[in-house]
Order: structure tokens, then C-alpha cells, then sequence
């Protein structure tokens, strides 16, 4: 019996150190091959049943890369922050600006010289149109074409009708201030960088989402091999209430030694049913994580892992490392964007010290056509007329024969300490500040780098000590119950050391755990800040999630 127990051990704890899986830096991922390879993780069912999902670690990132909220949300911002270059863009945009119009005006003489005996009615018809655009040089122009249709019944008047068309070009451009830099350039530079910035974000949000996927990942796998852990244990103590109560039956124990066989099966009976939970609870964050919230079984889908540890020792490079970081690293990406645009406003604001100095050049050409009117005298009768048509007037309009022109220069400056002045002095200190800040980054981002590196080292040596320390416990289990049955000692002892068992066997797959999670940490660090610790979601995911260890530390309370 001592043999079958020995020999059902071993084979359980062989199957049992193949429940997790690892996948990034030095571990690589073991695929099941057939059904009948399955881990026992994969034969231990969950309490609810339900429609199954087999996944590895990497479908589970790219799931979640295509399926999460937060996810799309982060990839919107990118577009909002298009709109917004576009918006400013719209700036530059040529405006057309047309006006028609009808003025019917009657009026009562108001001496012998207006032009009528009795009323003057004055009738005037326009169409006008222009075209009016700021240059990206800082300036502006517009070009407008007006032309006006007059009648009248004043006597005293020589064109009736009277056709009045003009073209007007004027062109005003800064010398000084607003010359290199204005306003909307300042404007469409700043939102250029805030979408470069808003596409480092997302770069970011999807690395920390990866990040967040695997940890949720093995956490499953850690909540599903505890419950295998659980469950031998669980074994192991009605293996030995039955050979208690075997041997109170050939009366070679005392029936109150029974009692603490049947309160350690209730213990462990209690574990098992923590384990349960926990493989909820971890199955929850984790298709919180990858699936999509409108499939019809999204609750009762059940996530298998298919993936096992496979633990290789790896040696990190500290220092690529952390030059790596410094030159990919999407904080502080997004912090040398954010330098280039305080370098924006610097520039703005220097340049709104500067005189205001305006030159500008305005053309006005124009003709008159319609009908004239000779008169016999002064306001006399109408002795003869000509008639110079619409298309005429034209010609002779952009002939330019009747040209008027302007060229003007404008200065300004204020006397004293100009607003731009005091702006100036701001950026510049805003620029010190943020410098500061970004060396104060990438500081960080060294320590946090050197900090996984350790880790990475340290859960390594960790898998070595465990495993010792649970082969070391198979062989003090054995001791005591070869003892016990030579009545050498007592069964309290020997259920203790089916606890330190049971507990070593969970250190060696939390330490495989703790392992791939640091190799995924010092990945990610590497790319992106972690707004959290190991298994703990950052602010852009928004799920929290527990740790294999969260899970061993509420189970050793329990026990």
C-alpha cells in the first residue's frame, strides 16, 4: 500500500508540474499535441459547466488586441486628435464671399438743383463676389469683383442706366511679427505633435494590455494547478482517515484519532472549494481582457489554458536593456514630443516680440458703362445718347484704364513690457520644467528596468529552491508515514506533513509563475511604464486582476 501510495504521488506531481505556461523572454510555450496529452489543469473541470474555450497565451494577446474596450477607446484618440489637425488646417481654407442685392430709394426734392419736380427715384442692382484666404507665410489676401446697375429719373444725371464694374486686389503680409511663425502655425504644429503624442499613447495601451493578458493568463493557470494541488492533498487525507478507521477496526488505534483524520479531509475539502473560486475569479479578469462582451456566452464561456512551462534559465542584459528603454520607451517617446512642442510655443512667443511691421499693396481698377445722356444744357432735354455695353466696361476694367493704387507700410510696438514678453519668460520655464521632469524619467526607467532584471534572476533561483524543497518534502511524507506505521509517531505529524507538501508543490508552480510574470514585466518595462505590480492592471485597461501569490497567501490564511 505504502508503494501504490508512493507511486500515485510521484505521477501526480509529474503531471502537476505541467500546468502553467510561459511565453516571452527565455521560457518557451509547450503546445498540448493530442486530447489525450492534456495537463491537470485541463482535466480538472470547472464548477460551472459551460461551452469551452481552448487557448494559448499568445491567440489569448491577440484576442485581446482586437477585442478590448479600453482598447478601442485609446485607438479613437488617434482620429479625434486628426480632426483636430484638420480643424486648424481649415484655417488656410479659401473663403468665396458673394453679396446680390436691390435699393429701390424714393425721395422728395429738397431744392430746385436735386433733380426733380415732383420725387427722385433711385434704383441700384449689384452683384458682387470675392475671394478672401490667410497665407501660410503669415499673411492674407483677396481679390473682389463688384458690379452695380444705377437708374435713376434725376434729370440732372448723364448715364441712365449706369453700369459700374471694379476689381480690387489687396495683399497684406507681415515683415516682423508673424512672419516665421503666427498663430495658426503655432496652432497646427502644437496638434501635429498631440497626435504623434496620441499615437505613443496607444503604442503604450496596447503594450500594457499584452502585459495585462499574460499575467491574467497565469494567474488562470496558477488558480487552476492550485485547485489540482487541492485536490491531491484533499486525496491524501481521505487516503489516511480510511486507514485510520481500518485500523480502529482491527483496534490497533483509538477511535478519537479518527476525529482529527475527519476535521483535516474538512480543511482541505474547504481549500478545494476556495481553489473553485479562485478559477472564477481569474476566468473573469481574463476574459474581461480578451473577449467580446455581446457574444451570447460571454459569462459562461470557460477558458482552458493550453500552454505548459517549460523553464529555461536566462541571463539579462541590463544595459542594452536600459539603452533600449531610453530610445523606445512611449513615456518618455511622449515626453520628447511633448519637448518639441513647448520648442513650438518658445518659438511663438519670441517671435510676438518683435515689432509689428505690415506692408501691404492694394490695386482698385474700374469702368463705367451704360447710357449717356446728352443733354441741351444744364438738366435740358435729351438731345442725343450712347451706349457703351456691359462687355466693354469690362475690357476696359481689366485694361486697367482707370487704375488706383496703394502701398502702405504699418508699424507698432508697445512701449514698456509687452504681454508677449512675460509668455516668452513662461514657456521657457515651462521647457526647464519639463526637461527636469524627462531626466527624472528616464532615471526612473532605468531603476524600474534593473529592478525586473532581478527579478527575473531572483524567481529563477527561486524554481531550483522550490523544486528541492518539494522533492525534500516527498521524502519527509514518506519518512512519517513509514514511521506511522511503525508506530514511531503520530498522525498529527503526518498530516503536517501532507500540509508542507501540499504547500511545496504550490511554491514550485507559483515560483515557475512568478517567473514568466517577471520575464513579462521585464519585456514590457522595456517599452512601456508599469502603472502597477505584477498581475495588477494599469489606469488604461481599467481590470484589476489577482496574483498567483495574492491567491497562495489567501489560501495559507485558510489553512
Amino acid at each position: 500500500m505504502r508503494a501504490l501510495n508512493g507511486f500515485r504521488r510521484q505521477s501526480a506531481l509529474a503531471a502537476f508540474l505541467a500546468v502553467a505556461g510561459l511565453s516571452g523572454f527565455g521560457v518557451s510555450p509547450v503546445r498540448a499535441q493530442t486530447p489525450a496529452a492534456q495537463t491537470p489543469a485541463a482535466q480538472t473541470p470547472a464548477p460551472d459547466a459551460g461551452p469551452v474555450r481552448r487557448i494559448s497565451i499568445d491567440e489569448a494577446v491577440a484576442l485581446a488586441l482586437e477585442n478590448n474596450l479600453d482598447l478601442q477607446v485609446q485607438r479613437v484618440n488617434p482620429q479625434i486628435q486628426d480632426m483636430s489637425v484638420a480643424q486648424v488646417r481649415t484655417n488656410y481654407t479659401p473663403v468665396f464671399q458673394s453679396a446680390i442685392g436691390l435699393n429701390d430709394q424714393t425721395q422728395p426734392p429738397s431744392n430746385q438743383l436735386a433733380g426733380g419736380a415732383t420725387s427722385i427715384t433711385n434704383t441700384r442692382t449689384n452683384f458682387d463676389f470675392g475671394v478672401n484666404q490667410l497665407t501660410k507665410w503669415g499673411g492674407n489676401y483677396s481679390v473682389g469683383f463688384n458690379n452695380a446697375r444705377n437708374t435713376t429719373n434725376n434729370i440732372f444725371t448723364n448715364f441712365n442706366p449706369q453700369l459700374n464694374p471694379n476689381l480690387s486686389l489687396s495683399l497684406t503680409q507681415p515683415l516682423l511679427r508673424n512672419f516665421r511663425i503666427d498663430g495658426v502655425r503655432q496652432q497646427l504644429l502644437v496638434s501635429q505633435k498631440n497626435r504623434e503624442i496620441s499615437e505613443v499613447q496607444l503604442q503604450q495601451s496596447i503594450a500594457l494590455t499584452s502585459r495585462n493578458v499574460r499575467n491574467a493568463y497565469y494567474d488562470l493557470m496558477f488558480a487552476i494547478g492550485n485547485l489540482t494541488v487541492q485536490h491531491q492533498s484533499l486525496e491524501l487525507a481521505q487516503q489516511s482517515l480510511k486507514d485510520n478507521r481500518a485500523r480502529v477496526e482491527i483496534g490497533t488505534m483509538a477511535p478519537i484519532d479518527i476525529v482529527q483524520a475527519e476535521a483535516e479531509v474538512a480543511q482541505r475539502e474547504e481549500s478545494v472549494i476556495l481553489a473553485e473560486a479562485a478559477i472564477q475569479r481569474t476566468e473573469d479578469a481574463l476574459r474581461t481582457l480578451v473577449y467580446n462582451q455581446t457574444q451570447p456566452d460571454f459569462w459562461q464561456l470557460r477558458i482552458e489554458p493550453t500552454d505548459t512551462p517549460v523553464f529555461r534559465p536566462t541571463t539579462v542584459d541590463v544595459e542594452s536593456a536600459i539603452a533600449n528603454a531610453l530610445r523606445v520607451r512611449t513615456d518618455l517617446e511622449a515626453s520628447r514630443r511633448q519637448l518639441e512642442s513647448n520648442d513650438v510655443n518658445i518659438r511663438f512667443f519670441r517671435n510676438q516680440t518683435q515689432p509689428d511691421v505690415n506692408a501691404s499693396v492694394t490695386y482698385f481698377s474700374q469702368a463705367l458703362g451704360g447710357t449717356f445722356l446728352q443733354r441741351d444744357g444744364l438738366g435740358g432735354p435729351i438731345i442725343g445718347q450712347n451706349t457703351t455695353s456691359y462687355p466693354s466696361a469690362l475690357r476696359t476694367m481689366l485694361a486697367g484704364d482707370f487704375p488706383t493704387w496703394t502701398v502702405q507700410m504699418q508699424v507698432s510696438y508697445p512701449i514698456g513690457q509687452a504681454a508677449a514678453e512675460a509668455q516668452l519668460a513662461r514657456a521657457r520655464l515651462q521647457d526647464q520644467q519639463a526637461r527636469r521632469q524627462l531626466q527624472s524619467q528616464e532615471l526612473q526607467a532605468a531603476a524600474q528596468i534593473r529592478e525586473r532584471a532581478r527579478q527575473v534572476t531572483t524567481n529563477a533561483k527561486r524554481v531550483d529552491a522550490t523544486r528541492a524543497s518539494r522533492t525534500l518534502a516527498e521524502r519527509r511524507l514518506e519518512a512519517e508515514e513509514k514511521k506511522f506505521q511503525a508506530g514511531m509517531t503520530t498522525s498529527f505529524l503526518v498530516f503536517q506533513a501532507q500540509r508542507d507538501l501540499n504547500q511545496a508543490r504550490n511554491n514550485e508552480l507559483q515560483a515557475l509563475l512568478d517567473h514568466a510574470r517577471s520575464v513579462v514585466e521585464y519585456e514590457t518595462v522595456q517599452v512601456a511604464p508599469l502603472g502597477g505590480s505584477v498581475g495588477v492592471t494599469s489606469t488604461n485597461t481599467g481590470t484589476t486582476t489577482t496574483t498567483g501569490t495574492q491567491q497562495q497567501q489567501q489560501q495559507q490564511q485558510q489553512q
